[in-house]
C-alpha cells in the first residue's frame, strides 16, 4: 500500500537514554542492528516498525517514511511544491529513501521497497539505507 507510513525513526543524542524512556512507558521492544560503525536500534512499535538513530543533535525528533511508488518522481514532485531536498534518492539493501523537509520545515522519510509487495522497514529493511 502506497503513500502509507511505514515506518517511524526517532533520531537523538542520546540513544540509551532514548530507548529507555520509550521500552518502559510504552513497552516497545528493542533489538540491536549492526549498521557500520553507527548505532542503531530497531523498535517494534505495534502496527509500525520503528527504530532509533544516535545522531549529533540536541534536539531529538521522529521521522517518518511514507512508502511510495516512485521515489525518483515523488522526491521530484516535493521539490516542485517547495520542499528543500535534505537526502537525493539512496538505494539501500531492501529500497530506495529520500529525506524532504517541507516549507514549514517538517521533514518527512520517502520509502520505495524493492519488492513491490509492502516491505516494512525492519531490521532487515533499515541496514544500509
Amino acid at each position: 500500500m502506497s503513500d502509507s507510513v511505514v515506518h517511524l525513526e526517532l533520531h537523538t543524542g542520546n540513544l540509551p537514554r532514548a530507548c529507555a524512556f520509550y521500552t518502559q512507558l510504552f513497552g516497545w521492544r528493542a533489538e540491536r542492528i549492526a549498521v557500520g560503525n553507527s548505532s542503531y536500534l530497531a523498535l517494534g512499535l505495534g502496527e509500525v516498525d520503528g527504530g532509533v538513530v544516535e545522531s549529533d543533535t540536541d534536539a531529538s525528533l521522529w521521522l517518518p517514511y511514507v512508502e511510495v511508488d516512485d521515489i525518483a518522481l515523488t522526491t521530484e514532485r516535493a521539490r516542485e511544491l517547495g520542499a528543500r531536498i535534505a537526502l537525493e534518492p539512496r538505494e539501500g539493501p531492501a529500497g530506495w529513501r529520500s529525506v524532504i523537509a517541507a516549507p514549514a520545515g517538517a521533514g518527512v522519510a520517502l520509502w520505495q521497497p524493492k519488492e513491490r509487495s509492502r516491505v516494512r522497514l525492519s531490521s532487515r529493511a533499515r541496514q544500509g539505507s
